[in-house]
Parts: structure tokens; sequence; C-alpha cells
């Protein structure tokens, strides 16, 4: 590892503890839990099976079909929204799924302009089939 990012590590490091000085770290983890959990409730609300813990920023969207990757990865790009598309080999033939990473950084603004986007190539894609989806229209969704 070189100088320069050993630096910029520990430099982050003290940020997210507070030995900076600031309470900069604790605001940003705030704002990504919040962003995190807006997010993903949104994502649940409109049918989309959103694997792992509902607290991680790293929300897979299952597509389950390897042919709909493609589609996702043209359709997310043509609204500007950068996703990554994970299929087989990586995943198992019947495990296609896409991947959004949130951050502290993104505004509210930001979350709906991609839940908006996400929910019309999901509507064009047919992958609105939570069974769970029913359960999830009461969730509450918090800014």
């Amino acid at each position: 590892m070189s100088p320069p990012i050993a630096q910029q590590i520990t430099s982050s490091i003290k940020v997210m503890m507070g030995l900076d000085g600031t309470n900069d770290g604790e605001i940003r983890r705030q704002r990504l839990r919040r962003n995190t959990h807006y997010f993903r409730k949104h994502l649940k609300r409109m049918g989309c099976v959103v694997y792992g813990s509902d607290d991680s920023p790293i929300v897979p969207i299952m597509l389950y079909y390897p042919t709909k990757c493609g589609f996702w990865g043209r359709e997310m790009l043509k609204r500007r929204v950068g996703i990554v598309v994970v299929s087989f080999p990586a995943t198992s033939i019947t495990e296609s799924r896409i991947r959004i990473c949130l951050s502290a950084a993104h505004t509210k603004e930001m979350l709906n302009f991609v839940l908006d986007a996400i929910k019309e190539v999901a509507e064009a894609s047919n992958i609105l089939s939570s069974r769970i989806k029913q359960k999830n229209a009461n969730l509450e969704i918090d800014w």
C-alpha cells in the first residue's frame, strides 16, 4: 500500500471516530443510515425483492433472470443512474441482480430520482413481484 493511500485511510478513520475534533463522522453515519433505510423501504413498498440487511448501504435488487441484466444496465444508463449488474457466472443462474451503493452524500432528491428510474425499469421488466408487497405497503418511511 502506498503512503498516500495509508494516510487517507488513517485520516478517514480519525474523522469517523471523532478524533479530528469534529462530529463530521457521526453526522455522516447518521445520514448514511437515514438514506439506507429510506431507500430500502421505498424499494420494498414498490414490490422489489431486496436482499441483505436493512442497515446495509449496498442494496441488491433481485432480477432472477440473466437476460434482464443487460436491459437494466442499458435502461438505467439512459436515465443517468449508475448500477452494478451481477449475473451468471458470478451468481447462480437464477440469482441475477443489480446492486446500488448508497452514500451519505446522496440527497433525498437524488434518492427519489433513482427510485423513480427504478420504478420505470422495474415495471417495464416485470420484476415487481415480491410476495410480501402487501405487508410492505404500510411501511413507515421517514426522512
